[in-house]
């Protein structure tokens, strides 16, 4: 399932950028079309904008030597080829050849774009790494600006991610914490869309939809309004671990499309001033309502926030470019500076109301509402990268039990939630009914679907401890210890 979607992902990609070449070319099979190594030298002369070396014919010699020399252009840019082979590309290997092209993609298209990003995310200068070094010490500093480069390579791959993290925060709780099942309901997606061009998505009706549904919809209007190849079909996703790689790829694109929607600076300056001056005016109403409201019952305060919230989501559709603008922080104006430092504290007041008002929730819908909010933020945590194995295990094992214990809780609150009578003894509602609809919502979407995912991403965190640390006692077993006794000693130790 894997080969087959990055087979048809990398072709998608591979054709949209064929079509810049001169004359345009396309890919029909990967593992075929791949072996002349003309289509590969195209590829590459497109991305690079450099005219490369070729063999015009296509006997077994020609396509063997335009093999060789996309392969020698590529380490020319230091790119680590490990196990690729043109043996192996002329055989059309699938896993060599799907290793190829993503490391293509991840260097010319993921890295490429993440690089725009580094400052902003304080990620290190792939500059440091690709430099030309003519100094003495220079083959002496290869295996570290190896090791560098693999470390950009993991803040790349982060970048993106955390561009993607922003995007989606401007539209409430939506989130990404990964390449793989982050996406499956399809909102990340729309969300992206709603902020690179605001009014193209209604985020409220696709919380109601299927995931099949929004991902078809994302998919669509990506390529109908922003003219974004559509690389993935919905099946590609709605799976229990869809493929990171493929993911990555098409995300990037929607990253490529804001770098092109950079606004002039004279009219970015003016849409800044409208913002801050605009922001300010919601502060003020908010505060206006805190003040109005709190002699209310839940009910209405429930009520009058709904009402705030929506009528705000609609009037930030304008500023979404300047807000979600990527800059880092010696490239922003005064006025860019405090527009983001009102748009944290606005944001920080929201989310602080909302939090009170979940806290003052009618029983038993409070503890249910706590519930809801811990299991969401122990799925929304990065698993623990431990380099101690030891350490790992144990980690681990706290996660599972913990999160288990918290889903013990399930069965029940659901009965609790569908049996709830929301009424008070006049007879009047205790709580708004999209409140309600909203955390029946969270428990089947957020909860429900994504337990068994989340469980085996712990146990397979898990397990790879235990293997490391297991690899590890064997690599240092490797002598005599003496006596029976003295390694079951060892043993039992351990």
């Amino acid at each position: 399932q894997r080969e087959f979607t990055q087979k048809k992902t990398f072709t998608s990609w591979i054709n949209s950028i064929l079509a810049k070449h001169t004359p345009p070319s396309v890919i029909s099979d990967l593992y075929t079309d791949i072996q002349q190594g003309h289509l590969l030298l195209d590829l590459l002369e497109v991305l690079s904008g450099q005219h490369l070396p070729r063999e015009k014919g296509f006997n077994t010699f020609q396509c063997r030597s335009n093999i060789e020399n996309a392969l020698a252009f590529l380490k020319s840019r230091s790119l680590k080829l490990i196990n690729i082979h043109v043996a192996d590309i002329i055989e059309g290997k699938p896993s060599i050849v799907l290793g190829l092209i993503w490391t293509i993609i991840f260097h010319f298209h993921i890295e490429e774009l993440a690089r725009t990003l580094a400052c902003t995310y304080n990620q290190p200068s792939l500059d440091c790494s690709s430099a030309v070094d003519c100094s003495p010490k220079a083959s002496r500093s290869a295996k570290k600006s190896a090791k560098i480069k693999e470390r950009w390579k993991i803040s790349a791959t982060k970048a993106l991610l955390l561009w993607a993290k922003e995007q989606c925060s401007l539209h409430g709780s939506i989130n990404v914490t990964d390449f793989k099942s982050s996406w499956r309901s399809g909102l990340p997606f729309l969300a992206i869309i709603q902020t690179l061009r605001p009014g193209l998505v209604d985020l409220e009706k696709a919380k109601a939809r299927s995931n099949k549904e929004n991902l078809k919809e994302a998919f669509r209007i990506a390529e109908l309004e922003l003219n974004i190849p559509r690389l993935l079909e919905p099946e590609d996703v709605d799976i229990m671990n869809p493929d990171e790689k493929s993911i990555m790829t098409y995300v990037a694109q929607f990253l490529q499309y804001s770098r092109n929607l950079l606004e002039s600076e004279e009219d970015m300056q003016e849409k800044v001033r409208e913002a801050v001056s605009w922001l300010a005016a919601q502060e003020k109403k908010l505060a206006k309502l805190l003040i109005d409201t709190e002699n209310e019952t839940y009910y209405q305060k429930y009520k009058e926030m709904m009402s705030f919230i929506e009528a705000f989501n609609q009037g930030k559709n304008p500023f979404l470019p300047v807000l979600s603008s990527k800059r880092s922080e010696a490239e922003l104006s005064e006025g860019q500076k405090q527009m983001r430092e009102e748009w944290d504290k606005l944001i920080s007041q929201i989310n602080e109301w909302k939090v009170k008002l979940d806290q003052m929730l009618p029983s038993p819908l409070d503890s249910i509402e706590a519930w809801l909010q811990e299991v969401e933020h122990r799925q929304a945590e990065d698993l623990p990268d431990l380099q101690d194995p030891f350490k790992a295990i144990f980690v681990f094992r706290e996660i599972v039990v913990i999160f288990k214990g918290l889903m013990d809780c399930f069965d029940s609150h659901l009965d609790t939630l569908q049996s709830f009578k929301n009424e008070d003894e006049k007879n009047m509602p205790l709580v708004l009914p999209e409140k309600l609809e909203e955390m029946k919502r969270r428990l089947f979407s957020n909860i429900r679907f994504t337990n068994s995912n989340t469980f085996l991403e712990y146990h397979y965190g898990l397990c790879s401890a235990i293997a490391n640390e297991v690899m590890l006692k064997l690599n240092i077993w490797d002598m005599k210890y003496g006596t029976k006794e003295s390694v079951e000693s060892l043993l039992e130790n351990w």
